[in-house]
């Protein structure tokens, strides 16, 4: 697994997750269940992993999305 981007808004993070099952690319979506602990205050990034196979195409479709940065 390759780390694709990190983010601490949840909004942004539905809009990455919509954008990569819509290329039908497979991720996952790394420390969700400690965010959920923090009780929203954005303290610790959710990561958006993928497959090394699939790094060169995710990454294709977020910059053409202007989404591929952390924040």
């Amino acid at each position: 697994m390759v780390e694709l981007v990190k983010t601490t808004n949840a909004i942004r993070l539905t809009y990455l997750q919509a954008l990569l099952d819509d290329a039908d690319i497979p991720f996952f979506v790394f420390d969700q269940h400690i965010s959920m602990l923090e009780a929203g205050i954005g303290a610790f990034p959710r990561r958006v992993m993928v497959e090394e196979a699939y790094f060169l195409a995710a990454k294709t479709i977020l910059s053409e999305a202007h989404q591929y940065y952390n924040d």
